[in-house]
């Protein structure tokens, strides 16, 4: 579902929630912003939800005697919380209430609260931070609980109960989302066990025993469930799945959404679920997938074990090979022999080719290669020293009044086209004929004006506007969008249509704006 929402962001709030991050790399000391945000979450969760610098401070204070790694700020804690207050993550608020004295209400007193987004952000970075090998694990015992879920879910619709079918919904949907990231989190972890054995065998020969078992288990327990689960599934829409919904969803309780969204949003989440446990004609269920990657990983192990075992017993595997290695290097007799023996057990030659580009690169394809592509003129410079040749020092620029005089006359003429053309887009507007060169031109810089002074609401362009010396143009949201005809070809605008109007009119619009 998370994937689903995330594709419907388009890039302008894409880089609006991508900013939000910038407390990681973009700032300097992330580790002390870190802190600051874990402050504020501890007084979040004693209710505290607006809090000001003090207040911050002191819950520094009180994580500063339980961890010694809690930085010192020295007076800048305000400006690490303006920070993030331009970033995003946080909101900013003044509040005269807590002025104590004449002398703190003359002062600004700010109050700083997790922005929604914000937060998401900050517990999104906790939780790569606490991510720990250790809790990798594929839970067999949820197939279980998912059947009887199943079973009570077919019969609660039947018999009409909608708070019911709407809390083992919300249930069967929590548990298929934990067993996906389970799932997806014991692969990737087994992925980076395999590949860092070569350094470490001793850490896998310790718990091979127990993770063979451990896939051994869930692989038997998924094959004894998954036709019990695929018949509940169909039982469960047997019962009525158009009724199944319409409960759920009137048995929602987000207040944001209204009843098609929660609808349509519970739609998703059952053929996600059904996606799981019911294959569709010759498409193999989600829960076969995952028992077909989970029997080819355990081939893996074993075959894994069994290098490493061999590896063992004849005493010679990449490490003793790696240090024989480096014990021939410190005993060669030179630094040449040295790198000549690095270079034969490493394959390293040095680089006797030269690059360039053709001087018409449509000729060669950017697939072809080095032995197909055709030849290039290298220069002697080039070849000898491996620098490119420069023309040398410029030559100093000559007065020339004429050539001046031209470009001013140039000038001058290229500033009466625009304001030509600007009126012109001003009296006929933008639609409904063809634009040409110069009032396209114009209309594309008043477009990025636009766009440069936007307004995003709940991640959508909402509003923008911008003006030169003679146009104003508003870029205002259209269900069905607008399109301008230009000599170049049609120009799109999804989302929005145009509003042209001079700057002598005031406010008022032309006719010449998209409807």
């Amino acid at each position: 579902m998370a994937d689903r929402r995330a594709l419907d962001l388009d890039s302008l709030a894409i880089s609006d929630r991508f900013r939000l991050f910038n407390f990681t790399t973009g700032r300097e000391d992330p580790v002390a912003f870190l802190w600051v945000l874990r402050a504020m979450d501890r007084l979040r969760e004693v209710h505290r939800v607006q809090v000001d610098a003090g207040e911050v401070q002191a819950a520094l204070n009180e994580l500063a005697r339980l961890h010694d790694e809690v930085p010192t700020f020295d007076g800048k804690l305000r400006d690490r919380l303006d920070a993030l207050y331009e970033d995003g993550v946080v909101h900013r608020f003044d509040d005269a209430s807590r002025a104590g004295n004449l002398v703190r209400y003359r002062n600004r007193q700010s109050v700083y609260q997790f922005s929604e987004l914000g937060y998401w952000a900050y517990t999104s970075v906790e939780g790569l931070l606490a991510a720990r090998i250790q809790d990798a694990n594929l839970s067999r015992l949820v197939f279980s609980d998912i059947l009887e879920d199943l079973k009570a879910l077919a019969a609660a619709n039947r018999a009409g109960e909608a708070e019911q079918v709407y809390r083992r919904l919300s249930r069967l949907d929590s548990v298929m989302e934990d067993m996906g990231r389970r799932s997806a989190h014991f692969h990737v972890t087994l992925g980076e066990i395999i590949r860092s054995t070569d350094a470490s065998p001793e850490t896998f020969l310790r718990y091979k025993n127990a993770l063979l078992t451990h896939m051994s288990e869930f692989m038997a327990e998924l094959d004894r469930y998954l036709p019990r689960l695929a018949t509940a599934v169909r039982d469960v829409e047997a019962s009525g799945l158009a009724s199944l919904l319409d409960r759920a969803a009137a048995a929602d309780e987000r207040p944001f959404m209204d009843r098609d969204e929660r609808l349509e949003d519970w739609r998703r989440r059952w053929s996600v679920l059904r996606a799981w446990f019911a294959p569709q004609g010759s498409q193999e269920s989600r829960a076969g997938e995952l028992r077909n990657a989970t029997r080819i990983a355990v081939s893996g192990v074993i075959a894994l074990l069994r290098q490493i075992s061999e590896a063992q017993r004849g005493g010679v595997n990449r490490a003793t090979q790696l240090r024989h290695l480096a014990e021939w290097v410190w005993n060669a007799p030179d630094e040449g022999a040295a790198h000549a023996l690095m270079g034969a057990a490493f394959n390293l030659r040095t680089a006797r080719h030269l690059g360039a580009a053709h001087e018409d690169t449509e000729q060669i394809s950017p697939r072809a290669t080095w032995w197909d592509a055709p030849g290039v003129e290298v220069s002697v410079t080039l070849f000898r020293s491996g620098k490119a040749p420069t023309p040398g020092v410029p030559t100093p620029v000559r007065g020339n009044s004429g050539a001046r005089a031209a470009l001013r006359r140039e000038q001058a003429a290229e500033r009466a086209a625009e304001r030509e053309a600007a009126g012109h887009l001003t009296e006929l507007g933008a639609h409904g004929r063809v634009l040409d060169e110069s009032e396209t031109r114009i209309l594309l810089k008043l477009m990025t004006r636009a766009l440069e002074g936007r307004t995003v609401v709940a991640g959508r362009l909402k509003r923008g506007s911008g003006a030169d010396d003679a146009v104003m143009i508003r870029l205002v949201p259209c269900d069905t969008g607008s399109a301008v005809r230009t000599a170049q070809g049609l120009l799109h605008l999804p989302g929005f249509r145009v509003e042209l109007a001079g700057r002598t009119q005031g406010t008022g619009s032309n006719t010449g704006g998209a409807r």
